[in-house]
């Protein structure tokens, strides 16, 4: 099986929220992983492969050494869900991996 991951992965665990398209609203999770190119996202959210996602990534003042957190709002589509482990205590082990097509950062004015 050949990989599909494109760019170097950088396992950081930042907060997320998921903006659903339905009545539900939002969900909130953290990332596994990031990329340039995707984010692997645990949370507990029912997502369907090939389903459209915006989400928006709260980059911390140590990771970017600035002063204040730095939004980032995505545009993307769900490559793969992974259901919760055998015994998991927790839906939050819901993995959703999805690939990033545009994104841009959010100014606080």
């Amino acid at each position: 099986m050949s990989e599909a991951r494109t760019g170097k992965r950088f396992p950081l665990h930042l907060p997320i929220k998921i903006h659903k398209e339905d009545a539900a609203g939002e969900t909130s999770g953290m990332t596994g992983d990031l990329s340039a190119a995707g984010v692997y996202i645990r949370a507990d959210a029912s997502l369907e492969v090939g389903s459209p996602v915006e989400f928006e990534i709260t980059l911390p003042p140590e990771v970017t050494g600035g002063k204040e957190d730095v939004v980032i709002q995505c545009r993307g589509r769900v490559v793969r869900t992974d259901e919760p482990s055998a015994g998991s205590a927790s839906a939050d082990n819901r993995g959703v991996a999805c690939v990033i097509d545009s994104y841009e950062f959010v100014r606080n004015s």
